[in-house]
């Protein structure tokens, strides 16, 4: 890993930007790999450089519903931030990659250190409070064809390709749907050639199609981002 290739710590300043990255290690990002759960002590932040996580909840017994996901845009274990010990979510990662990872005392001492990390962070808490809000009405207001629109944009902008594995099964899971739904909704936008599908690889033909057929909250989402931290 010879690059930084995390937005927020691109955003410190060159010296802040050494200083935080001594206390970093590389890792992998191994697909399926669950790197935190609702209730347990926050050991480690991560700050993706490729690949990217879903952060998950679980509400009344019912199956996990994605409420968020992190790439080289974010960072994981934002709650160090406000002082609080434990995560609210489940964290798996989605989509194979690196990140940075620092010791969560590590972490703490250097943002008490580092006022331009604390005034990047803050504002990232921002822009994830505004995605955590947006999941929120999108699941409950639009239908499924917008929101896995929506899902397929937020997934290619973080594997940075054109081209990614998932399944019906895991579409359904993440978006909280039956299966039934994700295959009407992904055979619609396959017949409007906006998107190839084959045995669990899919690649997005029409970026500009697949905007235009997402609801509104992702374009909300990328302005939130770009107003506050861009």
């Amino acid at each position: 890993m010879t690059a930084v290739e995390n937005h927020l710590i691109e955003l410190l300043p060159a010296k802040d930007r050494r200083r935080f990255l001594a206390i970093c290690e590389p890792i992998p990002l191994i697909l399926t790999d669950v790197l935190c759960s609702p209730g347990e002590y926050t050991r480690y932040a991560y700050f993706p450089t490729e690949g990217f996580i879903s952060l998950l909840t679980l509400t009344g017994g019912s199956p996990e519903l994605e409420v968020g996901m992190v790439g080289r845009e974010g960072m994981l274990g934002a709650q160090i931030v406000l002082g609080v010990g434990t995560t609210p979510l489940r964290a798996v990662v989605q989509g194979a990659g690196t990140a940075w990872r620092v010791d969560a005392g590590a972490f703490r001492k250097e943002l008490e250190r580092s006022v331009a990390l604390q005034r990047v962070l803050n504002r990232y808490l921002y822009v994830l409070m505004a995605q955590l809000t947006t999941s929120a009405a999108c699941l409950r207001f639009h239908q499924i064809g917008p929101r896995l629109a929506r899902w397929l944009l937020m997934s290619q902008d973080r594997a940075h390709c054109d081209s990614f594995r998932v399944t019906h099964e895991f579409l359904a899971y993440m978006l909280g749907v039956r299966r039934v739904g994700i295959t009407v909704a992904a055979n619609a936008l396959q017949h409007s050639g906006l998107i190839a599908y084959h045995r669990g690889d899919l690649k997005v033909l029409d970026r500009s199609g697949l905007e235009a057929a997402a609801c509104g909250c992702y374009a909300a989402d990328r302005k939130a981002y770009a107003d506050t931290l861009d």
